[in-house]
């Protein structure tokens, strides 16, 4: 590798071996992350164009065409219930919200006795049932399609993008991916950040390879602020990392409030249960304009449950508990009762998926377009330094690793203690760098 030339005795200035140590770590960051973030970045594309490659896939689910007044609720659950295989028990009903949407019924799977999950004589429907939702149109009660629960073009892409559909055991490769990208993104900004009497912007005649380095720095600076928001707000939901951030959220107080245990219901004599239909007057009534996702009581003292089920409306998320015979209202949480960290995700998650519309998938198309221009011309710059300086990695002057300030060096154990992975794979980098990378001959 290339050194620069530095007169015996003497040590290269602060700045400097600072910034050869940052170049090195962002150049290993990249080394790292780069293939799963090229393929995170593909999968989220196409993730991307759900919405409009689902209007075309299920149109005839998703859509109906309004005619007259719709029918009680109950019709459409029951033209569900008769639809739906056996082996299974309805789990909660979403009805329309717009006038072209059809009731969707969600049966899981009938939950056998504690202790007989495996028992050899369960009948073979219940050993076999997978959940699924049933559509019907609510203007005639007509069962449009039986679709298996997690089937959809939607959840294949989520799996891809998460787990390349693998199992839960192959979560860890994006989550690395993640953590190296949050490093490649802190690094980068210290790289470009300007020096007195510099813009920063790119500037015209450069060519080869400093013409591929301002671009890759100004791409990758322009839209920092939208990549640290994907990356928290992926790594919210990662296997460790996540659990790491969760038990943060907690400690903080900052989980999302939750309805009390043991709420019941109060049967009078005489009083009639509400039905389905009248069951979602009643939550209507009490819920802001929202998709609402209904949940009947498990028994005869059971709460009928609402939710919202309209992950672009996050200030109009509501989790209401009423009373199964009069509709009393017996918990009610909606926006204002969210934490800040509630908040905060129930509006990031739902941008990280391009759920806000037109303009959020635009922006994110764009923001994996930048990245792809990173990947490619941080790769064209790798290559054209390994043809002259042999290794490919940038040149670490003398007591660089001595230059991080305080600051970084803390940074640095904050994002191991959180992201575990990033913890183990920094480690395997300095083993590299101490028994192989110091013994590299110098081209």
């Amino acid at each position: 590798m290339h050194r620069e030339n530095i007169a015996p005795g003497r040590q290269p200035a602060l700045a400097a071996r600072r910034r050869s140590l940052y170049l090195r770590v962002h150049a290993w960051a990249a080394l790292i992350a780069s293939l799963f973030i090229l393929l995170a970045t593909l999968t989220g594309l196409l993730y991307v164009f759900v919405p409009q490659i689902e209007a075309r896939l299920y149109r005839g689910l998703d859509h109906v065409s309004p005619s007259g007044s719709m029918l009680a609720l109950d019709r459409s659950v029951a033209a569900a219930q008769a639809a739906a295989p056996p082996g299974l028990s309805l789990r909660s009903v979403l009805p329309p919200y717009e006038a072209e949407d059809p009731v969707r019924i969600l049966f899981e799977p009938v939950r056998a006795p504690e202790g007989h999950a495996h028992h050899h004589g369960a009948p073979p429907a219940m050993a076999n049932a997978r959940p699924v939702t049933v559509f019907v149109n609510p203007y005639d009660a007509r069962v449009l399609g039986v679709q298996d629960t997690g089937g959809r073009f939607s959840d294949w892409s989520k799996n891809l993008h998460s787990r390349l559909l693998q199992g839960e055991g192959w979560r860890w490769m994006i989550e690395l991916g993640a953590s190296w990208l949050l490093v490649m993104l802190l690094t980068g900004v210290y790289l470009w950040w300007p020096r007195p009497g510099q813009s920063g912007l790119p500037r015209a005649g450069r060519q080869g390879r400093a013409a591929w380095r301002q671009w890759h720095a100004f791409a990758g600076v322009a839209l920092g602020i939208l990549s640290l928001v994907m990356v928290l707000t992926g790594i919210t939901w990662s296997r460790y990392a996540g659990e790491n951030v969760r038990a943060l959220r907690d400690a903080a107080g900052q989980q999302s409030p939750a309805a009390p245990r043991g709420l019941r219901s109060t049967p009078r004599p005489g009083a009639r249960a509400l039905d389905w239909q009248a069951a979602w007057n009643t939550a209507r009534a009490a819920a802001p304009p929202v998709a609402l996702s209904l949940s009947p009581p498990a028994d005869a003292a059971g709460v009928w449950r609402a939710t919202s089920a309209d992950r672009a409306a996050p200030t109009r998320r509501i989790d209401l508990l009423f009373d199964a015979y009069d509709g009393r209202v017996l918990y009610r949480a909606g926006w204002d009762q969210q934490t800040a960290f509630g908040k905060a995700t129930a509006v990031g998650i739902p941008f990280h998926r391009g759920e806000f519309g037109l303009w959020n998938q635009a922006l994110l198309f764009l923001f994996g377009a930048s990245v792809l221009f990173s990947l490619l011309s941080g790769w064209v710059m790798y290559f054209k330094r390994r043809r002259s300086e042999g290794l490919g990695l940038p040149a670490l002057l003398p007591g660089a690793w001595r230059a991080a300030s305080p600051l970084a060096l803390l940074g640095t154990l904050a994002l191991c203690a959180l992201l575990p992975l990033l913890a183990v794979s920094a480690g395997v980098v300095l083993v590299l760098e101490a028994l192989v990378l110091r013994r590299a001959r110098p081209a």
